[in-house]
């Protein structure tokens, strides 16, 4: 089965450069007009450049159709803006790749507020935003196609990424919640944690592994997570030709008796209460009042 993305129209943010330039290519490749979206800045947000109409015109080059945006993410009226030029000139809006982000890396004990509130603005803040730009088209169409970027330091920490890691990991929270919501109007919301060699990571990686690590790499995992086969509520890790899943997991808890309830009750069954044997995966957060409630009834 080939996976078409013909008479679709994609948004991607932050697709001058790096992981996003790769997704607008493969995108336009498979038959998608692309909307290539980058305000073209440093890793830490700061400045500006073509770097869009550059992407557009090697998709241009290649027979596809495409067009540039430079619109930031953390402006809602410029991704409201850049969803009703695109529908102007192509009529819908089928799919949408949050991908724009920026780095301010630093201790916790070193960061300034600014720099936690911009990490957070741009990540969390710009995806809500360009998702709440495209929602009541895609609820219209009753088809629509989101992915959020994460990243394995939401997922699960990184010294240094106080602001990049609560941004990433509210992505996660997000994305569960949207695809609950958009379940009824076949908008399926899915995540995105790449490991990839990129202007956002160029002194992580050594040299002998940058092309190891090739943006391009990341991108089978994403485009799938954004097809009309996609799965919903899902969050792969990829990078390097390896795809894994995430997920936020629940173990089976304990009932503390009467007389345990209390934080040496806790102490005393912690063991218990993490054992990991036979957690799940729940899939609404009713599923936690539903464990709780099934405790109390002796399941």
């Amino acid at each position: 089965m080939t996976i078409s993305f013909k008479d679709r129209v994609a948004i991607v943010t932050g697709a001058g450069g790096g992981i996003g330039r790769a997704y607008a290519l493969e995108l336009a490749r498979r038959g998608a007009k692309v909307v290539v979206n980058d305000l073209g800045g440093a890793r830490d947000g700061t400045g500006h450049s073509d770097m869009a109409l550059q992407v557009v015109e090697e998709i241009k080059a290649a027979g596809g159709e495409a067009m540039s945006n430079g619109g930031s993410v953390t402006e809602y009226d410029q991704m409201a803006e850049m969803v009703a030029k695109t529908k102007e000139a192509w009529g819908r809006v089928d799919i949408l790749i949050n991908n724009a982000g920026i780095l301010r890396d630093k201790s916790f004990t070193k960061m300034e507020p600014a720099d936690f509130e911009l990490v957070v603005k741009v990540h969390l803040i710009g995806s809500a935003y360009a998702t709440k730009a495209v929602w009541d088209t895609m609820r219209e169409q009753n088809y629509g196609r989101i992915l959020m970027t994460s990243s394995s330091t939401g997922l699960y920490g990184n010294f240094g990424q106080a602001n990049y890691g609560a941004a990433k990991l509210g992505l996660v929270g997000l994305t569960k919640t949207l695809a609950i919501e958009g379940a009824k109007n076949n908008i399926k919301v899915n995540n995105i944690a790449p490991v990839a060699a990129t202007r956002m990571t160029e002194d992580i990686f050594p040299e002998a592994a940058l092309a190891l690590f090739a943006p391009e790499l990341v991108v089978p995992a994403s485009l799938y997570l954004v097809s009309e086969e996609a799965p919903t509520n899902t969050t792969l890790g990829a990078g390097a030709g390896v795809v894994h899943a995430a997920n936020v997991t629940m173990t089976n808890g304990v009932l503390l008796g009467a007389d345990e309830r209390n934080p040496e009750g806790v102490a005393k069954h912690f063991a218990e209460i993490t054992d990991r044997a036979g957690e799940t995966v729940p899939q609404t957060g009713a599923e936690q009042s539903g464990l709780v409630m099934g405790k109390l009834s002796g399941n």
